[in-house]
């Protein structure tokens, strides 16, 4: 069916499968134009617009139609539809006859944290659009923060508004739906299996998520099979099976070394579903909206007094985003903390050794991190004996209740140069 040839003449039928917003009309200009072009999002608007007052399901319609409205050629029509098809706009059906019927289903776009989240539709639009244009985007959907501190909340329940015998179940209403992001695999598993001997491969190493993994990794690193089964089996561990981590290494090692440059991460800043609750304006408060605010690399510059970070430094950050999956946030944390503990130095080891236990312990959040290492951090003490007048390094913000008459002249320098540059 792909190779369908598109006739002027083909009938075709809209069908909303979602509830469509003025807001999303902003969401596809603004997100989503980048990816699909302008001729893509005329086409989306279009089959928005035969939809009709009713909303829901279009007249029978006829190719031409979309010629003649979006003044474009057949082929350069049906791009813009595949490309509608390929980042989850839109489904396309077909009956088969003398003139072919088309089905075409309209979905929501993403809202915009599901998409700065998504772990494809975020690095396409970052490499299409750059940094600058990038962190703009962002910026027009952050949400508002007010200070609520102030306020008490007097928000009425639904029960103690409403009586719940009034209420009657209703099904087969209209949801917002979007559609799936697919990608079409282009590693080929049954070559693989062949190319790698019995006995080194288990038969069940390629699980349904091991396989999302192998195709992810195949789609945002451009890998084929012959290259893929390289790398598969520079990863098999002892049992035959894939050591998915050590996969998400060698494929970046891979794309760095043909490319020259690592993907984008460090430039991002902390998912907005990942940070601190409104209203907290205390100085450990702060201190978090720093962490969550500014990107590894900004942060990490910052503590460099403005220089930049070195090639190697980015790639160090690069494996705790990557193959760790670290947070920004949590990755600002850790600089913070190990530059303090450290003598300022950001040495690969060391920090490793600390992101892995945070990975191990699940921290997402710029206040888990902080939290956990100010508990480590007494944990050491208790076990160590600290020698006579030996001063440990510890960061500001290891003391929850931070006040002014709790901190050293320097400390306090310290906190209003580091609010001053990111507030």
């Amino acid at each position: 069916m792909e190779n369908t040839t598109l006739l002027p003449a083909d009938r075709y039928v809209v069908i909303n499968k979602s509830i469509l917003s003025d807001t999303d009309r902003s969401i596809i200009i603004n997100l989503y134009e980048p990816l699909i072009g302008a001729l893509g999002v005329s086409l989306y608007f279009t089959l928005w617009n035969d939809l009709g007052l009713s909303q829901m399901i279009s007249r029978d319609l006829i190719h031409h139609h979309l010629m003649v409205v979006l003044k474009s050629g057949i082929e350069n029509i049906k791009l813009a539809r595949e490309s509608l098809e390929a980042f989850g706009l839109l489904k396309t059906y077909i009956k088969n006859g003398t003139i072919n019927d088309y089905i075409y289903e309209l979905y929501s776009p993403l809202t915009p944290n599901e998409f700065f989240n998504h772990p494809i539709l975020n690095i396409v639009l970052y490499n299409n659009v750059g940094n600058r244009e990038y962190e703009n985007l962002k910026l027009l959907y952050k949400i508002a923060k007010v200070d609520l501190k102030e306020y008490t909340e007097i928000t009425k329940k639904l029960n103690q508004v409403y009586d719940t015998s009034t209420f009657t179940l209703t099904t087969d209403l209209k949801n917002r739906t979007s559609s799936s992001i697919m990608i079409d695999s282009k590693i080929n598993f049954d070559e693989i299996m062949s190319s790698i001997p019995k006995g080194i491969i288990n038969e069940k190493a390629f699980t349904k998520k091991t396989k999302e993994l192998i195709n992810n990794l195949a789609f945002i690193y451009n890998i084929d099979t012959l290259k893929m089964t390289e790398l598969i089996r520079s990863v098999l561990n002892e049992y035959g099976n894939i050591d998915k981590n050590g996969l998400r290494i060698v494929a970046r090692k891979d794309y760095q070394f043909k490319k020259g440059t690592l993907p984008t991460l460090v430039y991002r800043t902390q998912p907005d579903y990942l940070k601190n609750p409104l209203g907290d304006n205390s100085k450990r408060g702060k201190i978090i909206a720093v962490f969550e605010n500014t990107t590894p690399h900004d942060f990490l510059k910052y503590k460099y007094h403005g220089v930049e970070p070195t090639a190697r430094d980015l790639k160090l950050l690069e494996r705790l985003m990557i193959d760790l999956e670290l947070s920004p946030a949590v990755v600002n944390v850790l600089i913070d903390y190990v530059l303090r503990k450290n003598n300022n130095r950001l040495t690969s080891a060391y920090v490793e050794t600390i992101a892995s236990q945070w990975k191990r312990a699940g921290l997402k959040t710029a206040s888990e991190a902080m939290n956990f290492a100010e508990k480590e951090h007494k944990k050491m003490q208790r076990k160590e004996i600290v020698k006579k007048n030996t001063v440990v390094e510890t960061p500001i913000w290891f003391n929850k209740n931070i006040q002014d008459d709790n901190l050293s002249s320097e400390e306090e320098e310290e906190l209003k140069n580091l609010l001053k540059e990111f507030n």
